[in-house]
């Protein structure tokens, strides 16, 4: 039996119970973070299995899309974004290729075909969003700009903080910290200060079963199609996403697409102050903004996946995957298996971390389904 550490508060025991399940199951080898807010306070703080404890930092991956399209949509609801101004206003460079008539909203709803270069990027590139952006700017999109969408694995950071580079003049890095990390206290980082990596857990690759070792054999992103280039499987040497999570140079940089360090937490209290009041400050986001990201404005099949999903204004509206939650759910997932997410209609804001990658867990490894519903179903009764 795994040991489960932490606390719930009075009501939530059954996510106690489940998560135990999911420790011994799932995270014994690597360890596992869940953080629950409900209507402002903490409600869940739980870690379990081998390799991590609650104060664990970790590599969040794709969370980082989630707290860059936090920041634009502040910057949307201050009026200084336009969410249907084209990119190129701001950013000239960026209408070579046929791609100077695709807006903000489309490039926030992973419209803009702008998911690669040719050749792939270096790891060194892949560490730094304006290289990465300069790159993307004179390079042909892969598909005709919002005839479709797809997911920009490795580029939807640096193309969404060049535009507010350019618009603002600071990085997403700095708005996040001066207008949300900081105010809030929150252990999540786009950018690791050097001081907390004694913190840092490093990823761990997916161990396979042999079921699963032979589904990845018989079903590999071919180096030149949508998916690889996506993922950049056609670079020399390919991108291995261990490596990227590990590197200190990305935890100190934090490119926007997934360079964010940090714990369950961290995220868990960053999307609290989405979910509902917190610390005596109203949420972060107006119902009319939080309606305008929420909405899906993509779905359907993915270009680059091949699967059906759905985004909203950068988010994901979660309640395409989890209908027990809020119309309004919005968060996003890591690729290790990750999952945040703030539900306003509950007050509730819940997120799990993983160390050890999870076979096919880009979307949120498949855990988070119950886990999830054990979180709502003790939310509902605490509000009852």
């Amino acid at each position: 039996m795994t040991e489960v550490y932490g606390s719930v508060a009075a009501g939530f025991e059954s996510v106690r119970e489940e998560f135990a399940t999911v420790a011994a199951a799932e995270a014994r080898d690597g360890g596992a973070q869940l953080a629950v807010y409900h209507q402002g306070r903490q409600v869940v703080d739980l870690w379990g299995g081998d390799g991590v404890d609650g104060d664990a930092m970790l590599a969040l991956y794709s969370s980082a899309k989630g707290a860059t399209s936090l920041v634009v949509a502040l910057l949307i609801q201050d009026g200084t974004l336009d969410p249907d101004r084209e990119v190129a206003s701001w950013w000239p460079e960026f209408a070579a290729e046929g791609k100077d008539r695709l807006t903000l909203r489309g490039l926030l709803a992973h419209r803009s075909g702008a998911i690669g270069v040719d050749g792939g990027f270096s790891a060194a590139e892949l560490a730094d969003d304006r290289a990465v952006a300069a790159r993307l700017a004179a390079h042909r999109p892969y598909w005709e700009p919002d005839s479709g969408h797809g997911y920009h694995a490795l580029t939807f950071g640096a193309l969404a903080g060049e535009v507010v580079l350019r618009a603002t003049g600071r990085t997403v890095q700095a708005h996040y910290e001066e207008r949300i990390r900081a105010p809030y206290g929150i252990d999540y980082h786009l950018g690791l200060p050097e001081e907390l990596e004694p913190r840092f857990r490093t990823a761990l690759p997916l161990i396979p079963t042999p079921a699963q070792a032979a589904f990845l054999a018989a079903s590999p992103a071919g180096p030149d199609d949508l998916l690889g280039v996506a993922f950049g499987q056609h670079a020399d040497p390919p991108f291995d996403a261990v490596a990227y999570g590990n590197s200190r140079a990305v935890r100190a940089a934090s490119p926007l697409s997934g360079g964010g360090v940090g714990s369950a937490r961290g995220l868990a209290r960053m999307y609290a102050a989405v979910a509902g009041p917190l610390d005596g400050r109203p949420p972060l986001l107006t119902p009319d903004t939080l309606a305008e990201v929420s909405r899906v404005h993509s779905s359907g099949k993915d270009l680059v996946t091949g699967e059906d999903n759905a985004f909203g204004l950068g988010f994901v509206p979660l309640a395409t995957r989890h209908p027990e939650l809020g119309p309004t759910a919005i968060g996003h997932s890591g690729v290790p298996g990750s999952q945040s997410f703030a539900d306003p209609s509950r007050a509730l804001s819940y997120s799990y971390a993983r160390r050890r990658f999870a076979f096919l867990g880009g979307p949120g490894a498949p855990e988070n389904d119950r886990l999830i519903r054990a979180v709502a179903r003790a939310a509902d009764r605490a509000a009852a």
